[in-house]
């Protein structure tokens, strides 16, 4: 039955490390109910692949797919199949034939027919919960508990709450978190809840009773920002800032106050939602979060009449079109006028969405036909959201801004060069996305009279070299991920002071330019809550003192960064506030191209320091973790390091007993002249990357790195078969060996006796070899 946990169960056993560590090859496909077999072969092949490529036919696909999977052990998810067509099954596994043995596929499904037809008689049905895990589980929701001892007087409603939930999980955890929610006349609240009408309502086989009760007690303006997602389709992946910009847009968030702004009454209403399991959070984290099947189903249960999620499926009378405000549509790759034609007269709709169907990826291509921009929709004269990411759009034509009422147009991910010159005449818009638009060059005059412009975000938009010096008089700006600091009459350092609302990610280009440290004082960066910093000086910048004096002044707000990057400072030091342990939520740093640096800062003393990269700093030839006391933790968090390019490093050195406890992934590439490594033990450390380097350096880490599991060298200079003798006995628990370009190496052991009793040892032992490399296959055969 749905919502009995068979998705988490999967998930569970795929993220499993063991799991991870055992199969070669892993892919997870969200079927659903459009068992389209082309789509789903392809996520597969772009997953265990990685390649982009377009197929003209199945049969061309299924034949790069049999490649991929040749002889390979792989673990394939299809999760949340409904198909019962034998033919279906038969036509989409016949690549899965050519893995090697061991290879394994897991289904979820509602559905016994198919899996029965194809021989499985012994299936493993996931149960409801029992009684008695049923109520752990509702009592550790609804009290943060497991159990009801020290609620002794509950116990009786909470008993009967789980029968009528039927032992499933998330109708437990839905109530549970409504009931968490009430603090006053306890056993009166758990009364209503248990003898609410709602139990007893049609239509309990479609929806839940237990999941539209958890709804009926949300407030109205929740119920209104719930039922908004009914426009999603099912595994959507929501990004939570996103959302709530949406909400904004469509004008469910005016009830904001002084103290607190629409979007942080967004984040608040968003994780009350969260907190009733109405969301979910995401496989992959935060921002995104799912929203269970049920729920979906709920969300367009309780929408009515105004939402409509379009795809190819609906029927639809002409007459009916005249109702509805909120419309989404499936994107899909070729999206011709025909298909909106009759949407000319759908006058009053407020918001038209393209949204994915299923999982795409970055080189999906999507085309719109260019009269549904010039003909639809200036005939929407409502419009206050309109989304065409990721469509294959040249150019926005001007009649677009005729759209007065538009606050939300997010043109990310399309080709657009130029946004029409008028586009100033959108003077409600609140919200302007061309994130991705990577041939974007300009912004026209009229821009700056988007006065109430919160977000404008214009991340990897690599073209886009200018910004107006009259951005900084945009007030309202909360968003803007990139600024380019010019010379005179373009945008100015100081212009920052201006954007006082200014949060989340921010990238400062150009900072060579800045002449007055003076100047990047007043942008006032320790004042604004960012979450990500980058400052960028011009490749090859020399001024050294003054480098430095206006890197002092940029310190950021201590209490939020989490992200910070430099690039090409050309200063001969770092000022004192980098590396300060104050900066107590920072887990990402990379120092790249910054020459002219002879040491690194203390970043050992970041207390949430997750991963470091180092890149490019020729001048650095010692790097010593030295600490005043000898029992002090160096990189108490720290679990990926990485170093490259890096010419004149020669010494790496520490004299603390306690380093890098968490460290799991170690890279050094071209490094050529590290020498002297002296680290103690890397307890932790799982996989080791070595490209570009010496054999003495090798040698060196091979003993503090006895845990690791996973070898790559690459090009290592000097590494004869001595040496690599004296290497690999270190390296006991390494279960995935690569070697490429290391021609000085004859062969991995000494003779078959010795290597079959390593992989007799060793039997998941995978070894790949570079196209340079194949002369050691000798030994191992």
């Amino acid at each position: 039955m749905g919502g009995v946990g068979k998705t988490t169960l999967a998930r569970i056993l795929y993220n499993d490390t063991r799991v991870k560590d055992h199969f070669q090859l892993m892919a997870w496909v969200c079927v659903s109910d459009d068992f389209d077999i082309f789509k789903i072969s392809k996520i597969i092949f772009q997953a265990v692949s990685g390649e982009r490529k377009e197929f003209e036919d199945l049969n061309q696909l299924q034949m790069d797919l049999i490649k991929q999977l040749q002889d390979k052990r792989f673990l394939l998810v299809l999760d949340d199949v409904w198909t019962e067509n034998h033919d279906h099954w038969e036509n989409l596994v016949r690549p899965f034939h050519s893995g090697a043995s061991g290879s394994r596929v897991i289904m979820t499904t509602r559905k016994n027919q198919l899996l029965q037809k194809i021989g499985f008689n012994h299936l493993d049905h996931l149960e409801s919960l029992s009684h008695e895990d049923a109520l752990s589980l509702f009592a550790l929701h609804a009290l943060g508990i497991d159990n009801f001892d020290s609620h002794a007087t509950l116990k009786p409603q909470a008993e009967g709450v789980v029968k009528k939930c039927g032992g499933l999980p998330l109708a437990l955890k839905a109530i549970g978190r409504l009931l968490r929610t009430k603090t006053e006349e306890e056993e009166e609240e758990w009364n209503d809840v248990l003898n609410s009408q709602i139990w007893d309502l049609e239509n309990a086989d479609e929806i839940v009773p237990a999941l539209r009760l958890s709804y009926h007690d949300l407030s109205a303006d929740l119920k209104r920002l719930f039922a908004y997602c009914s426009l999603f389709p099912k595994d959507f992946m929501f990004d939570k800032e996103e959302l709530i910009v949406l909400w904004i847009a469509e004008g469910y968030l005016n009830k904001s106050t002084a103290n607190k702004s629409t979007e942080r009454l967004g984040h608040a209403y968003f994780d009350n939602l969260l907190s009733r399991s109405f969301f979910q959070p995401a496989p992959s984290g935060e921002p995104f979060f799912v929203m269970h099947d049920l729920m979906n189903d709920l969300a367009t249960f309780v929408a009515g009449e105004i939402f409509l999620r379009f795809d190819n499926q609906t029927e639809m009378a002409e007459e009916a079109l005249a109702k509805y405000r909120y419309m989404s549509f499936m994107r899909e790759n070729y999206v011709g006028f025909q298909k909106f034609e009759a949407f000319q007269r759908a006058r009053s709709l407020r918001t038209l969405l393209a949204v994915p169907i299923g999982a795409e990826t970055r080189w999906n291509e999507f085309y719109l036909s260019n009269k549904i921009l010039v003909d639809l929709l200036p005939q929407l004269p409502l419009l206050r959201v309109l989304s065409l990411r990721c469509f294959k759009i040249s150019e926005v034509p001007d009649s677009i801004c005729s759209l007065k009422h538009l606050r939300y147009l997010n043109l990310s991910e399309t080709s657009i060069s130029k946004l029409p010159e008028n586009v100033g005449n959108l003077y409600n818009l609140q919200t302007l996305i061309v994130f991705g638009c990577k041939s974007l060059s300009t912004l026209p005059k009229s821009f700056l009279k988007l006065k109430k412009l919160r977000h404008f975000d214009i991340r990897d938009t690599p073209y886009l070299k200018k910004l107006p010096s009259g951005i900084g008089e945009l007030k309202n700006l909360q968003t803007l991920p990139k600024v380019i600091i010019g010379g005179d009459g373009d945008f100015a350092i100081t212009k920052l002071k201006g954007l006082e609302n200014l949060r989340g990610e921010l990238s400062i280009e150009g900072l060579h330019k800045v002449q007055i440290p003076m100047h990047a004082r007043e942008a006032n960066l320790s004042q604004k809550r960012l979450t990500m910093l980058k400052l960028k000086w011009g490749d090859g910048s020399q001024r050294g003192t003054l480098d430095k004096e206006v890197f002092t002044e940029l310190k950021p707000h201590i209490d939020t960064l989490k992200h910070f990057g430099v690039e090409y400072y050309g200063g001969v030091e770092f000022p004192g506030w980098i590396g300060d342990p104050s900066f107590r939520e920072l887990v990402y740093v990379s120092i790249i191209g910054c020459k002219k640096c002879t040491s690194l800062p203390p970043f050992g003393k970041l207390p949430s320091l997750k991963e470091l990269l180092i890149q490019g700093m020729d001048d650095v030839k010692v790097i010593s973790l030295e600490s005043t006391r000898t029992n002090d933790v160096i990189f108490p968090s720290l679990e990926i390091l990485r170093f490259v390019n890096m010419s004149s490093w020669e010494v790496w050195s520490t004299n603390s007993e306690t380093m890098f406890p968490c460290l799991r992934e170690l890279q050094i590439e071209n490094c050529p002249n590290l020498i002297d490594v002296s680290l103690k033990a890397l307890p932790s450390l799982r996989v080791l990357k070595i490209d570009g380097c010496g054999e003495s350096m090798l040698r060196s880490l091979a003993q503090s790195a006895s845990s690791n599991t996973k070898l790559e060298i690459r090009s290592i200079l000097g590494l004869t078969d001595e040496v690599w003798r004296g290497v690999i006995v270190n390296f006991g628990a390494v279960e995935e060996l690569r070697i490429d370009s290391c021609n000085e190496i004859r062969y991995l052991w000494e003779s078959d006796a010795e290597a079959s009793k390593v992989l007799e040892r060793k039997r998941r032992m995978r070894i790949r070899l570079g196209a340079t490399s194949y002369h050691l296959l000798g030994f191992w055969m």
